[in-house]
């Protein structure tokens, strides 16, 4: 097939090595993966776009290339509301369904919904292909039947995302996937408990440090503090940091792997519905079990009991620390590399792709509605 897909119009890809974008990962996977398996594939981004496959830049200047800019960009944004960032996604969306509707693409696949549901209605002979990658908010869902038509599909990333908006056209759910080969196994552990994430309310670090404190564990945790998330910082875990609980900062993936490898164990304690969680998987492909709570997409990703726990309160959390050394650490390596590889991904991706392809041309007799299966 013919792809042409997107991240964002103002942030390059692979994005800056200081900040978290997890979409922006998967969306590189994802192209990455499909144009190795035969497909023919054109990534859109701005200017900085680098990947082992066709990229259009439309010499576009990209507005982030570190979290400065990023910083910067929302300070404007909440004074003036010019939605720019938005103005960047469009611009290039447009182009690409232009040259789909000339017959380029045989198909367009978005990461994020909101920089094409304006024009897909207006493109009805282009088939477009989006990954909700958020939570599915009431006013999203609001507006995906105003801009609804026949040509456009969606992945969810978890089957718990769907919960708020079960009636979207969904062609599979399709579990996001990293490379096992970059997060490796190692058959011992350290000595330590370890976070890794945004430090925020929602992920759950102020909970992760309780449950240290609770079982005289060592932490480390490691994660970026946003500008908006200084006050959280500074009051519910600069507080309890000490010789056993220890913030690293924000660390690259690079360097990361090594910390996930020793862990006794990853602490989730989310505080919310989260669609998917990476952190999760990377842990659990280096050998490490997840301590979770039993949130958002964590059954889907954690097999209680076997590759790690899934809790519904904090002091089942400091329960489950006494008995991780139950958990084999092959289980937790083998149980992604049978369900949450980045091949595994790709192949998933093909398949939703061709099966939207195959039900918007289908003939006029039968259903254009996706079926509502799973890859």
């Amino acid at each position: 097939m013919k792809i042409a897909t997107m991240a964002r119009g103002y942030l390059p890809a692979p994005h800056p090595t200081d900040m978290i974008n997890a979409p922006s990962d998967i969306a590189v996977a994802v192209a990455e993966g499909l144009s190795k398996a035969g497909h023919d594939v054109t990534f859109f981004g701005p200017n900085g776009t680098q990947l082992d496959t066709a990229v259009e830049t439309l010499n576009l200047a990209p507005l982030i290339r570190n979290m400065g800019d990023l910083a910067t960009i929302a300070a404007e944004e909440a004074k003036t509301s010019h939605n720019i960032l938005g103005l960047w996604d469009q611009y290039m969306a447009h182009e690409m369904f232009e040259r789909a509707s000339r017959g380029e693409y045989d198909l367009l696949h978005f990461h994020h919904p909101e920089a094409a549901l304006p024009f897909a209605r207006l493109y009805p002979t282009v088939p477009v292909v989006y990954t909700t990658h958020d939570p599915i908010a009431a006013r999203f869902r609001e507006a995906t039947q105003m801009y609804g038509s026949p040509n456009q599909f969606y992945i969810s990333t978890s089957d718990r995302q769907r919960v708020t908006a079960p009636d979207l056209p969904y062609l599979a759910t399709v579990h996001n996937g990293i490379d096992p080969n970059f997060f490796t196994y190692s058959e011992s552990a350290g000595d330590y408990l370890l976070f890794a994430g945004r430090i925020m309310p929602e992920k759950g670090v102020r909970e992760a440090i309780q449950v240290a404190e609770e079982t005289g564990s060592r932490l480390l945790i490691i994660g970026a503090v946003y500008a908006n998330q200084k006050d959280y910082f500074a009051t519910q875990v600069k507080p309890h940091l000490n010789d056993k609980i220890l913030y690293l900062g924000f660390m690259e993936r690079d360097s990361i792997v090594a910390y996930y490898q020793k862990a006794q164990a990853l602490l989730a304690p989310i505080q919310w519905e989260e669609p998917f969680g990476l952190t999760m998987i990377e842990a659990m492909s280096c050998g490490t079990p997840v301590i979770a709570t039993r949130r958002g997409a964590v059954p889907e990703i954690v097999r209680d009991g076997k590759t790690g726990f899934i809790v519904d309160t904090i002091a089942e959390m400091a329960a489950a620390v006494g008995k991780i050394d139950q958990i084999p650490r092959t289980h937790c390596r083998k149980h992604v590399e049978k369900n949450f590889s980045s091949a595994r991904m790709v192949k998933d991706y093909a398949a939703a792709f061709e099966k939207a392809y195959a039900q918007f041309h289908a003939p006029a007799t039968e259903p254009l509605a996706p079926v509502w299966t799973q890859v």
